[in-house]
């Protein structure tokens, strides 16, 4: 298998994309299935490395990337060691980051061998998920799309009443993360950008006007992202595919670091209906 780590992809926000991709060198067309992260997320979070060298061994070309402003580096793409990035991202530069990622990937001479660029899909967790629908939904390259975990609307998640004018107020609100101990900045300008861009940014009109095949899995032991989003991204499109994992949590029973070569049972779970699907 081959394995390329940290590839700099330049995007239109004056950040690095850092990508990596996984695949099989055979010269064979493969499916391109691109991965999002979440929230406080990375790309080389957790067991998501174990979950790429999977799909890529069931046949298909992965990629995974860091958004520009998660707070990662080229130099240093685990955790965050950029904050003032951190608080500078918005929904806007990770759907336009996901854009570059998709124009890069189908216009790479490096891979061309490999690559089947007509079967195009996308996997997003958490916060991921809401990008893959609205890129889904914006882009006919787009094959088929995949939530995990994925949350139904962004609007709801700002501070609200006093937190919210004491936002607005101070410019910043701070997130503690409770693994790295870190205070995460907000800039109220993730705000205004939303407020901006509110009609790309909807995810339950995104939803219901897809028309391609899309999956939507969560585990009931969810509790950061409620399993009735899952359910509202269901009912705006009764096409889609709902797949409850019984017992999995928001990251499928992982953490970070994970030491192990093996996924958890519900992540391998999650990855044979994800691979299903997509075939």
């Amino acid at each position: 298998m081959k394995i390329l780590k940290n590839i700099i992809v330049d995007g239109k926000h004056n950040k690095p994309i850092v990508t990596d991709v996984f695949y099989t060198e055979d010269h064979q067309p493969k499916k391109v299935v691109i991965f999002c992260h979440g929230y406080k997320g990375f790309k080389d979070w957790g067991a998501w490395n174990v979950m790429a060298t999977t799909f890529a061994n069931a046949g298909f070309f992965f990629v995974k990337f860091n958004f520009s402003y998660n707070g990662g580096t080229s130099e240093n793409p685990i955790d965050f060691p950029d904050l003032e990035a951190f608080g500078n991202n918005n929904y806007s530069k990770e759907l336009d980051d996901l854009g570059s990622v998709i124009d890069w990937i189908s216009t790479n001479t490096a891979f061309k061998s490999n690559l089947d660029l007509n079967n195009i899909s996308l996997i997003g967790h958490s916060r991921g998920g809401g990008i893959v629908l609205l890129k889904a939904h914006e882009d006919n390259r787009i094959k088929k799309v995949i939530t995990l975990a994925g949350v139904s609307d962004y609007k709801s998640r700002f501070p609200k009443n006093e937190a919210f004018d004491t936002w607005k107020k101070n410019g910043v609100y701070y997130v503690k993360n409770g693994r790295t101990h870190q205070e995460m900045p907000h800039f109220y300008q993730f705000y205004t950008d939303f407020v901006k861009n509110e009609n790309r940014l909807h995810i339950q009109k995104a939803t219901s006007e897809i028309t391609i095949p899309q999956l939507i899995i969560h585990g009931d032991n969810d509790t950061s992202v409620s399993i009735k989003e899952a359910e509202k991204l269901h009912t705006w499109n009764l096409n889609s595919e709902l797949k409850i994992i019984e017992g999995a949590n928001h990251v499928f029973n992982t953490s970070h670091p994970w030491k192990e070569k093996q996924l958890s049972d519900h992540l391998k779970k999650v990855s044979k209906i994800c691979c299903d699907f997509l075939q």
